[in-house]
């Protein structure tokens, strides 16, 4: 499982004329027409076999949809012209933004499923159950279904039939954030990243409304789950409307944020209906993942505080790569939940100053989050290119991160897109050779049997003198492959110890001067495959070698 992450209003904009904090009419919006077959057979062809399409279900917005009969969302609790795609308006619509034709937006979007399904690629979308929209408001709400927050009991701080936390004779203020804010809301609502208060901060979610799942965080987060709260049932009724359209996965926003009960009573129910949907939870809390996975039912967590971070960390200089084998360690009986990734819409490119500020620095640590193990690897659009993330697009402000909040275009993806061409004919010399790197990682990860299915056994304790580079094997039905990542801005030569207990535990035939097959180059060189000689390399620098013993 390779995901590719797209920003799905960002795709397709080729306006190279912006202005800060634009306008759509200013900066332009790409759509979903925008990912046409051949887009996607591209995007296939990288390696990749899902794609999450971020910021499909219908957020807040400063951009005017009242013509269309959507309601117009205050600018004062929408942050960036854009809005951002996780403070969503209307659970059960496609964000207008994305349509050629807005009344057909949800046509569009089935769609592109069947777009993105003919190209080979299954479909992932955002779920975002913690919070919504301040306005939040559905006006294509199936028939039989209640708008949340419309039967709540505002007079009271909590009851587990309400949606939403009130406080009530309280008035919202924004006082902190724009002090000349015209935005009212009485009583006011908990605020998003669980601030029970009515004076929210600029740095808190101010935009979006705390859910309520049954949990009590006035009376010290005293659990009411009988009778069953309201809005569990109303979460339910909207996986099952979006698994229904065909979708292949939910990304859970948060996750951990909502009660792990929550997960364990409802995840079962869709799975019943549609057996094969993915359900990928961001949890940040590692006592938790257990708890996540084996009682919430969940298919994969995100990987951040364990291997990105470590990765991260090793890839600026400020770590060795011993403590990759720590790392691993933490996780070891859950590493097949675990999913691996070195951007997302969250984090810094590793292009950008904040991380790396050189793209070929990240193919190092890709070599070891893609292949350690079986996990599923996410990619970020404009990764495999080296995209920056240094612009300063208005409510984003330059923080090494693509915009979720403005109307944007991404130099390197549209360059590489050139008018629907892919002929790469606008992208550098470098650009194209980054991508031609991940292809190759992401393509053997899918086909080589060691990477797909294949054990995995850490070669660092026996080498305990190596620090920028780490060095794993992987063992399929077709053979061993032995991964050398090289942290190193210059190239190294370097002596590797192979175990006898790798032999033994493999029931591998110890091989001297035996031809082994650089997957990456193709190169082919003998070695020492043996415990009795170190395997002598040279590798080259911010890279690796990927070597097939014995082909």
């Amino acid at each position: 499982m390779t995901i590719y992450q797209v920003l799905t209003r960002l795709f397709g904009n080729d306006r190279t004329s912006l202005v800060p904090n634009g306008t759509k009419v200013q900066n332009g919006c790409g759509k979903m027409a925008d990912f046409t077959l051949k887009a996607l057979e591209e995007i296939r062809s990288l390696g990749a076999t899902h794609i999450w399409y971020t910021g499909i279900i219908e957020h807040a917005t400063q951009t005017d949809y009242t013509a269309y009969g959507i309601s117009h969302d205050n600018s004062d609790v929408v942050k960036g012209k854009a809005g951002s795609a996780y403070a969503i308006k209307d659970y059960y619509d496609v964000d207008p933004d994305l349509a050629k034709k807005v009344p057909s937006r949800m046509k569009e979007f089935q769609n592109l499923l069947v777009r993105s399904h003919r190209a080979g690629l299954k479909v992932i979308i955002d779920f975002i159950p913690n919070h919504v929209a301040r306005q939040y408001h559905s006006d294509a709400c199936p028939e039989g279904t209640t708008d949340l927050g419309a039967d709540d009991n505002t007079e009271v701080s909590f009851s587990n039939q309400n949606n939403f936390y009130y406080l009530p004779g309280e008035v919202l203020h924004l006082d902190n954030i724009k002090p000349d804010s015209f935005y009212c809301e009485e009583p006011a609502k908990a605020t998003g990243n669980d601030v029970f208060s009515a004076w929210p901060c600029g740095n808190d979610w101010y935009e979006t409304i705390k859910l309520n799942y049954g949990v009590d965080y006035t009376s010290g987060r005293v659990i009411h789950f009988s009778p069953l709260p309201d809005t569990w049932q109303k979460m339910l009724h909207i996986m099952l409307f979006w698994a229904e359209k065909g979708i292949d996965g939910f990304r859970c926003d948060m996750a951990e944020m909502v009660p792990v009960e929550f997960w364990e009573w409802a995840i079962p129910l869709v799975k019943k209906a549609y057996p094969d949907i993915v359900f990928i939870a961001e949890v940040y809390n590692p006592t938790e993942y257990r708890n996540y996975i084996h009682r919430g039912h969940f298919d994969y967590l995100y990987d951040k505080v364990g291997l990105y971070d470590t990765l991260k960390a090793v890839a600026q200089g400020n770590a060795s790569t011993q403590r990759i084998t720590s790392c691993w360690q933490q996780t070891d009986d859950i590493r097949s939940y675990m999913l691996n990734f070195l951007e997302n819409h969250d984090e810094q490119r590793i292009a950008s100053d904040f991380f790396v500020g050189d793209a070929r620095k990240g193919r190092a640590p890709l070599l070891v989050s893609a292949l350690m193990y079986r996990n599923p690897f996410m990619v970020y659009f404009g990764q495999e290119l080296g995209e920056r993330g240094m612009d300063e697009e208005g409510f984003s402000g330059l923080d090494g991160r693509t915009t979720i909040f403005d109307y944007w275009t991404v130099d390197t993806i549209h360059r590489w897109r050139n008018n629907g061409s892919f002929d790469g004919s606008l992208l550098t010399e470098k650009e194209l050779l980054l991508r031609q790197f991940y292809a190759k990682v992401l393509n053997i990860r899918e086909q080589e049997t060691a990477f797909l299915e294949g054990d995995f056994f850490d070669l660092m304790y026996q080498n305990p003198s190596l620090h920028q580079q780490y060095v794993f094997a992987r063992k399929g039905t077709k053979g061993v492959m032995l991964v050398i990542a090289n942290f190193s801005e210059s190239a190294q030569s370097i002596q590797i110890n192979i175990p006898l207990h790798m032999f033994e535990l493999w029931n591998l035939k110890e091989k001297q001067r035996c031809l082994a097959t650089d997957m990456l180059t193709d190169k082919k060189e003998k070695v020492d495959f043996c415990t009795e000689k170190p395997l002598c390399v040279t590798v080259p620098a911010w890279s690796g070698l990927v070597l097939k013993i014995g082909a």
